[in-house]
């Protein structure tokens, strides 16, 4: 099910950004305003790796697995994925999210390929007037939700000044407790100003938006993210998250990280991939942007204990 004319909650004052979700829950449609940039942390990559985990994890259970293996041109699975529609006024992002296989498609590789373009052929409107680009977004809300597991996804993402890619997950109890207090944990966000940086948020009452808490990981040797695939992941336990690039480790946080704020993060939550155009944090595109953009996404796994 997707919402065709979603409904924006009051916009909290940000220079940066901020989310709308445009979903179904319990049958109920409803958007809420969504996150913003990570605290300003920026922590230097731990030299141990998650590889140490790799041989556990082959014990665990696969609770959810999209390898994306279709015909080119195909939707997503409508069994795992649902596609969200409408545009967002919170953040002030640019594009207006399609349904379908406009923006979303598979490319016949065993690929997913989110695309924005800077284009309108549905005359589509948008907060600030007629929209100017289109892309898609995806979540899984209502078809699968994990509590605790390794979360990964291999993607090789976008670039370009204004450019936004994220894979990131929600509470699915957001329909009745409203965020930030259903909480939200960022595994992988990258704003195309820095092409060699991406950061993992955790976002809860009392350090949402610009006081989300978390830390950004940075290439070696001045190497862009969109020049390769990159495997993104959190591991995530009771009382503890853990964010990993490739396999290195670059930030856990704990309730102790949260400076006496409730953890949110032990209850079942569901999975949103998607690719903006614009908003308070990333900036709008400029001359030097080039569309389309590809979002290029291998897989997305979730492992969970026996």
């Amino acid at each position: 099910m997707t919402v065709a004319s979603p409904h924006h909650h009051v916009r909290r004052p940000s220079r940066r950004r901020r989310r709308t979700l445009y979903t179904a829950l319990s049958l109920l449609c409803c958007s809420v305003a969504l996150t913003a940039l990570p605290a300003g942390a920026s922590a230097a990559p731990d030299p141990h790796t998650a590889a140490s985990s790799t041989a556990s994890r082959a014990a665990q259970a696969v609770a959810f697995a999209d390898e994306f293996d279709g015909p080119a041109g195909s939707a997503v699975d409508g069994g795992k994925w649902l596609t969200e529609t409408g545009d967002n006024v919170d953040n002030h992002e640019r594009q207006y999210y399609t349904g379908g296989n406009d923006n979303a498609a598979l490319d016949g590789q065993g690929n997913l390929v989110i695309t924005a373009r800077k284009e309108n052929p549905g005359n589509y409107q948008c907060w600030y007037g007629t929209c100017e680009y289109t892309s898609s977004r995806l979540n899984t809300s209502g078809k699968f939700t994990a509590t605790y597991g390794h979360v990964e996804s291999r993607m090789k993402i976008p670039r370009g000044q204004g450019i936004w890619p994220a894979f990131w997950m929600l509470g699915a109890d957001i329909g009745s407790v409203g965020w930030p207090n259903s909480g939200e944990i960022d595994i992988m966000e990258n704003v195309g100003f820095e092409p060699g940086t991406v950061h993992g948020t955790l976002h809860g009452p009392g350090y949402s938006g610009s006081g989300g808490i978390g830390a950004g990981y940075t290439l070696p040797g001045g190497a862009a993210f969109a020049d390769d695939f990159h495997t993104f992941a959190v591991d995530w336990a009771p009382d503890s998250i853990t964010w990993s690039v490739d396999g290195t480790v670059y930030q856990r946080r704990t309730p102790a990280d949260l400076n006496g704020n409730a953890w949110v993060f032990d209850k079942p939550f569901f999975l949103i991939l998607n690719l903006a155009v614009g908003g308070y944090w990333p900036g709008d595109p400029d001359g030097s942007t080039a569309f389309p953009q590809e979002l290029v996404v291998d897989y997305v796994r979730v492992t969970t204990s026996d």
